[in-house]
Formats: C-alpha cells, sequence, structure tokens
C-alpha cells in the first residue's frame, strides 16, 4: 500500500508520477490518473489532498500484482478495453475493483457478455438440433461447430465428429461409442464419466479437455 499524508499544497506535485507496482515500474501523469476515473482510488492519492510518500528512488511503491497495471493505465489514456482471455479478464477485473475503476469494470463485464453472445451466434447448432439429428442412422457432424453445447447424457454412439469444432463441449455421462473425433477440435471439452469405447481421436486436439472416469477401452488416442 502506498503511504498517504494530508498536504493542502497542490503546487507541490510534479506532473510525472513514477509508479513501482508489485515490483513492476510504470511511469505516467497526473491527468492520465485523475481525469477518467475522477472517483478512483488512483485518483484520490494524486489529486493533490494528500502527499504521497515515495518509497523507492522516486517510485511510489503500491502492493498489488503488476501484470495488468499496463492494462489499466491505457484503459485510463485512451478508455480501451485490452482484448484478453477469460481467464485474464478475471484478473484485471480484480484489479480495477481494487483501484475502484468502475468504467473499467463496466468494460470487462460488456467484453464478457459480447463474447458470449458471440459464441453462441457462432455456434451451427443447438442442443435439440443434436436429438433431432441422431434418431436417424449414420449421423454426420462433419468440420460443424458445435463449440460450447450441452450434450451431456446424449446417446452419440457411431457419430461422426470428424474435423468438427468441439471447444468446450459438455459430454458428460454421454454414450459416444465408436464415434469419430478424427481431427477436431475438442480443446477444453468434458468427458467426464463418458463412454468412449473404440473411439476414434487420430489428430484430435483434446488440449484442457476433462476425461476423468471415462471409458477408453479400445479408444484410439494416437
Amino acid at each position: 500500500m502506498a503511504i498517504l499524508t494530508v498536504n493542502n499544497n497542490s503546487n507541490a506535485y510534479s506532473s510525472i508520477i513514477r509508479l513501482n507496482i508489485g515490483g513492476k515500474k510504470f511511469c505516467t501523469t497526473i491527468d492520465t490518473l485523475t481525469q477518467r476515473e475522477p472517483d478512483s482510488m488512483l485518483a484520490a492519492m494524486f489529486s493533490g489532498r494528500h502527499t504521497v510518500q515515495d518509497s523507492d528512488k522516486g517510485y511510489v511503491f503500491v502492493d498489488r500484482d503488476g501484470k495488468h497495471f499496463r492494462h489499466i493505465l491505457n484503459w485510463l489514456r485512451d478508455g480501451v478495453v485490452p482484448t484478453l482471455k477469460d481467464s485474464e479478464y478475471s484478473e484485471l477485473l480484480r484489479e480495477a475493483e481494487y483501484f475502484q475503476l468502475l468504467g473499467l469494470m463496466d468494460g470487462i463485464k460488456a467484453s464478457l457478455f459480447k463474447r458470449k453472445d458471440d459464441e453462441e451466434i457462432g455456434t451451427e447448432m443447438t442442443r435439440v438440433d443434436i436429438i433431432k439429428c441422431i434418431q436417424s442412422e449414420k449421423v454426420r457432424f462433419r468440420g460443424v461447430n458445435l463449440s460450447g453445447l450441452d450434450l451431456s447424457k446424449l446417446d452419440l454412439s457411431y457419430v461422426d465428429f470428424s474435423f468438427a469444432c468441439l471447444k468446450g463441449v459438455f459430454f458428460s455421462r454421454a454414450n459416444l461409442q465408436c464415434a469419430k473425433f478424427k481431427d477436431v477440435d475438442a480443446e477444453g471439452s468434458i468427458f467426464h464419466n463418458a463412454t468412449l469405447r473404440e473411439c476414434e481421436f487420430t489428430g484430435a486436439n483434446l488440449r484442457g479437455a476433462l476425461l476423468a472416469g471415462a471409458n477408453l477401452q479400445s479408444a484410439n488416442l494416437q
């Protein structure tokens, strides 16, 4: 935490501010820290109502993780929310909450909602569509985008998913015996307790997929 003491002399401030955020050093201006988010903690620290004591050769130390602080400064400069992974958005949101950056918090949440909407629009079929299709014989979803769908507990045996996009699909407890997953992108998919006997996974991307409890007897996982 930075140490604050009262100071009524606002002229004592230089326009250049040097910050040490958890060991990462940044250089910015008072205008950047105070104008876009005037009700934030950073604006209060450098509003001129307090003296922030230099603790490291001209740098003001704040005991926070500096990993995403550059995104905070860029937001304060330009009002632009960065494009990040969902996990990184969560980390940045935590920092925005700490510094009381309400505008950035709203921007992050809006970006997450938009991403979710875009993913739903990009999915070519719904769970109901899948159920209708599997009532017929020799079902094929080759090259189809099914990312994010909940296909848990369905009988998908012998279905051909080759070359499909199956990112984040929930296959928990589904019967996938003899299904074909050749060259699919199944990153982050959930196969918990699914039946995968004699499945074909040649060339599949299973990075981050959950296979705990799955029956993989005679499955080809090359």
